[in-house]
């Protein structure tokens, strides 16, 4: 499935429940205010562009994630461009 459909679906309300995470993915919070679910494949955790992203965020806000998930405080754009990065690998 290409990443533009999974986040599509994951931003549509598709799922049937918001704790309902296909295997093989894991969801993120992404937004500096409003914050939006995206459900991403666990893949990304091996990309070393994912992880540097993690670990930005990890500098700056520390890894207490009052949502229950991973939270990841920038602009759902910048979010997006590195999502589309990664997707093609």
């Amino acid at each position: 499935m290409a990443i533009f459909q999974m986040l599509r679906r994951s931003l549509s309300g598709e799922r049937k429940s918001p704790s309902e995470v296909p295997k093989g993915h894991f969801a993120v919070y992404v937004g500096e205010n409003e914050k939006r679910r995206f459900v991403i494949p666990i893949s990304y955790l091996n990309q070393p562009l994912f992880q540097e992203l993690l670990h930005l965020v990890e500098e700056e806000h520390g890894f207490d994630h009052p949502m229950g998930g991973i939270t990841i405080p920038c602009s759902q754009d910048f979010f997006l461009e590195v999502a589309s990065r990664l997707g093609g690998l």
